[in-house]
């Protein structure tokens, strides 16, 4: 599959008129990815409607604006806004970030459009000095003017400060900052971090669900069962809510701490902090962490450290022993 894209972006070099743009990915071999047949599929349609590659890419972004849970999301915030950021509105963002961006680069495509949910969507391509913009890999960043929080997706090194920097000048911020939260579901992550997902938590304990057609074999050991499977229940819904959770891929602690552990003396007597990475994954963690919670698989009450993943709107954290608890210090990698 990367040789087929490396061979792509040559035939891209090479082609001089959209219709050589279509001929080229007519007789590329089709790639095996799910993003990348999707492109091919297009492309076949555009090319039948005797349309051009920016076509392709209209249409491309209109499928992924569609289905916004393909491929991971990262997030970011907005710093020191300027008196007139509240102000900033659609044409105008549109204009100076394109301005800003098309002087820092010069082989790149950017569209931009809003959802019906008033985000704006950013389609960046880049190519380089003796290349067109690569297509088959775009960049996706997901805005909601007069507030701090960015969302992207594919973003390499190369485009990174770029980015950073047509932002914060679009936007009337002085700056910007990873947000230390990741996800496969935008909606999940944009609630947490815009902080409109609140959780709902019980007031008195949940009574045990009753089974039928069960023997009572010993009336004092159910009892004492049941308040304990209840009390498991209580304390899982505590620690994480009712109703629905957002669905979170993993949560990741760094561990920079003193290692404490009295059957463990040649450890414990080092000088040095103890670093290790801890990585929850599920596909759908928090809901996963309260069902082991509620099960007894997981001990009650929960650690602090997950129940304030969606507390504190992240899921990645710095652990040190100059914090009680989950740090926000530290910064998120891409993988």
């Amino acid at each position: 599959m990367l040789t087929q894209h490396k061979q792509l972006a040559q035939l891209q070099t090479r082609c001089q008129t959209p219709e050589e743009d279509m001929q080229s990915f007519r007789n590329f071999p089709a790639p095996s990815s799910s993003s990348g047949g999707v492109l091919w599929r297009m492309a076949h349609i555009v090319e039948e409607n005797k349309l051009t590659l920016t076509h392709l890419a209209e249409l491309e972004m209109i499928h992924a604006m569609e289905n916004p849970n393909q491929g991971m999301w990262y997030t970011f915030q907005l710093l020191e806004p300027e008196n007139d950021a509240q102000s900033v509105e659609l044409t105008q963002f549109k204009q100076q970030f394109k301005c800003h961006l098309s002087e820092l680069l010069r082989q790149m495509s950017v569209k931009i459009k809003k959802h019906t949910d008033e985000a704006v969507w950013i389609r960046i391509a880049l190519g380089s000095s003796f290349s067109k913009p690569n297509h088959l890999k775009p960049t996706y960043v997901v805005h909601y003017l007069q507030t701090p929080y960015v969302f992207v997706r594919n973003l390499t090194s190369k485009l990174k400060p770029l980015l950073s920097q047509a932002l914060t000048l679009a936007t009337r911020h002085q700056g910007v900052k990873e947000a230390n939260l990741s996800g496969r579901n935008l909606t999940s992550i944009r609630d947490l971090l815009m902080r409109q997902y609140q959780q709902v938590f019980p007031t008195k304990y949940r009574s045990p669900p009753e089974e039928e057609d069960q023997p009572v074999l010993n009336q004092h050991i159910e009892k004492e069962q049941g308040g304990v499977a209840a009390h498991r229940r209580h304390m899982a819904h505590q620690a994480f809510g009712d109703g629905m959770l957002p669905q979170l891929q993993s949560a990741v602690y760094m561990l920079d701490t003193k290692f404490r552990d009295p059957n463990n003396r040649t450890m414990t007597e080092r000088e040095e902090t103890f670093k290790c990475v801890v990585k929850f994954s599920s596909i759908d963690l928090l809901e996963s962490l309260r069902s082991c919670a509620s099960s007894g698989i997981a001990s009650a009450p929960v650690t602090p450290l997950l129940s304030s993943i969606p507390l504190k709107g992240r899921n990645y954290f710095v652990v040190t022993d100059n914090t009680p608890g989950p740090s926000s210090q530290g910064h998120q990698t891409q993988n």
